[in-house]
């Protein structure tokens, strides 16, 4: 079976669902929305890279054979004629039209981000039948660029508080959470996701699907670094070998190396390693270690490392009177870290007089995999179809479920006069811009958005 057979990137109900709808069914418009969840203000990313992994390569006379095979096989009824059509009239590319927000525009809850249409009469059922395909491509990347966003403001509020400055903002959260993500797709959708706010990674596939999708030529960097393998296999007794021989291979002028320093004992490593054999080392490299801690309680470690790379190295009060090491030593937390954990290990380095320049943070699973479609309950529905050339609204409003509640007839996004997005019905638009500007159409892309502008438009 073709793991990139279209006709069968879908649920098992939808094979049914052309028998369904009513005579005279000629379009069905369907929208795209965030209809509540953990965060206000979800940020649209994804589309282009589904577009072009999807819907430009055409589906072919073995496409629908194998999928005919396999839906009948399966209990359900198979639209052959329908699908023959498409290959016939479209040389197998969808009659659809997709409008969507430009990539990277935060968008707040309860509003469209995304409307769908069939543009040939004879597919009216083939909106819908897009849906899980189009709603998984689309759920998992908005999620991860939104939270990671949301963490970006956490930490540039610290900063301000702390630092007064942003410097570096960019790489205070680095995605370490390539091995912890379901398949490679999803590790290359959701670490292009995080890179839309931040500029270190250690998922390469992320930067594979940013140069293969839109078109970054390297939207992100790391660091040579330890894991504990590579240190542990000196042994114990030559931990401090291990350590200077990663001083040796990677540190110099403006160069950095991060070395996990908790295989046996952190306090050991920082206080008679780090900070007394190889101390003139560190100090005189002319680059920047970076000490990471990896077991324990997150808060409690941070600071106390800190507090102690403070006692041995020194530390400089910066212009808002808060402590930071020298530029030659800092800290990353990898371990236990979450958009929970993240501003409880700033408020105590705060308290404790620390600037949260010392640290940064890097986010596994916490990061690409703890998330699902109820993070921010996307939903995908119909609100219009055209019966006989006439439009009729369509929605659901389930006495059970009022949080369900669809939207009614063809929509529009726009920017209303206090400057916030706001959804209207199409025919409301008047002299307002839509914002959902068509970006595919019949097989093609039509409207080509780079990693950069993504960028621009999600800066906080």
């Amino acid at each position: 079976m073709s793991l990139h057979n279209l006709i069968l990137n879908v649920d098992s109900y939808k094979a049914s669902h052309y028998l369904q709808y009513p005579p005279g069914a000629e379009t069905i418009s369907s929208y795209i929305e965030c209809r509540g969840g953990d965060f206000a203000e979800p940020v649209f990313f994804g589309l282009q890279a589904f577009i072009k992994e999807y819907l430009l390569t055409p589906i072919h006379a073995g496409d629908i054979d194998e999928a005919e095979s396999v839906l009948t096989a399966h209990g359900l009824p198979f639209h052959r004629r329908g699908w023959e059509h498409i290959l016939r009239k479209h040389d197998g590319l969808l009659p659809l039209e997709i409008s969507a927000v430009a990539e990277g525009t935060p968008v707040p809850l309860h509003n469209v981000m995304l409307q769908v249409e069939n543009t040939d009469p004879e597919c009216y059922w083939l909106t819908s039948y897009i849906e899980t395909a189009l709603v998984r491509a689309i759920w998992y990347p908005v999620t991860v660029a939104t939270q990671s966003r949301e963490i970006k403001k956490t930490i540039a509020r610290y900063l301000d508080d702390t630092a007064g400055s942003r410097k570096g903002l960019e790489f205070k959260l680095h995605d370490f959470g390539a091995r912890g993500a379901s398949s490679l797709e999803s590790a290359m959708l959701g670490g292009m996701a995080h890179l839309v706010n931040f500029h270190g990674t250690d998922t390469v596939s992320a930067l594979v699907a940013a140069r293969r999708y839109y078109g970054a030529d390297m939207p992100a960097f790391s660091i040579p670094a330890a894991e504990h393998s590579t240190m542990t296999a000196w042994g114990r007794d030559r931990e401090q070998q291990a350590y200077a021989n990663m001083l040796r291979q990677f540190i110099g002028p403006d160069r950095m190396v991060a070395v996990v320093s908790d295989s046996y004992d952190l306090w050991h490593a920082i206080e008679n390693i780090w900070g007394d054999a190889l101390k003139d080392q560190v100090i005189n490299s002319g680059g920047t270690l970076v000490v990471r801690p990896d077991s324990g309680d997150p808060v409690s470690i941070v600071t106390e490392s800190l507090e102690r790379l403070m006692r041995i190295f020194g530390a400089r009060q910066n212009a808002r009177g808060y402590r930071v090491l020298p530029d030659y030593i800092r800290l990353i937390q990898g371990d236990g870290v979450s958009r929970f954990s993240i501003p409880e290990i700033l408020q105590v380095m705060k308290e404790q007089n620390m600037s949260a320049e010392n640290i940064t943070f890097g986010m596994g699973g916490e990061l690409l995999q703890k998330l699902d479609r109820d993070t921010l309950s996307f939903a995908m529905k119909a609100s219009a179809i055209r019966i006989d050339g006439q439009w009729h609204d369509v929605w659901k409003d389930p006495v059970t479920g009022p949080e369900k509640k669809s939207k009614r007839g063809r929509l529009a996004l726009i920017r209303g006069d206090t400057g916030e997005l706001e959804t209207i019905r199409l025919e409301a638009l008047n002299q307002h811009t839509n914002l959902l500007q068509p970006v595919y159409r019949n097989g093609r892309l039509l409207r080509e958005t780079d990693f950069e502008e993504v960028r621009q438009r999600a800066q906080i």
